[in-house]
């Protein structure tokens, strides 16, 4: 089996009502994200799946959330945009649009700083 990692980044502000702390009050974060694919089989050129095809299918999801209020996105209207919301969130999505490859998605890491990340997977 082989596991192939593609990471990028997304910058977006979001609150978390309930919170009792400074992260209640409206901040931003340079997300990184890193997805994970596990492959069983290499194509005839030795490639368990195209690193540019991962990268342009994550670029879409991020598209999505960069520079945006996330609070106010119609997929966090009634939860918290936690990294963990936006991990799980982030791997739906993926997972969707990964659906006719031969290669699945197992994991995505989110990191919110450089010392913090949570790792969503099934």
């Amino acid at each position: 089996m082989y596991k192939l990692n593609v990471t990028d980044t997304f910058s977006a502000a979001h609150k978390l009502p309930g919170y009792e702390g400074p992260c209640n009050n409206l901040h931003g974060h340079n997300w990184k994200v890193r997805i994970c694919v596990k492959c069983e089989q290499l194509d005839d050129l030795g490639l368990a799946m195209d690193f540019r095809i991962l990268k342009t299918k994550l670029g879409e999801v991020l598209d999505g959330l960069d520079h945006q209020y996330l609070n106010e996105l119609p997929a966090f209207q009634n939860i918290n945009p936690t990294s963990e919301q936006i991990a799980g969130y982030i791997f739906e999505q993926m997972r969707q649009k990964l659906s006719s490859h031969s290669c699945e998605l197992t994991e995505v890491e989110v990191g919110e700083s450089d010392k913090t990340s949570v790792v969503y997977s099934l």
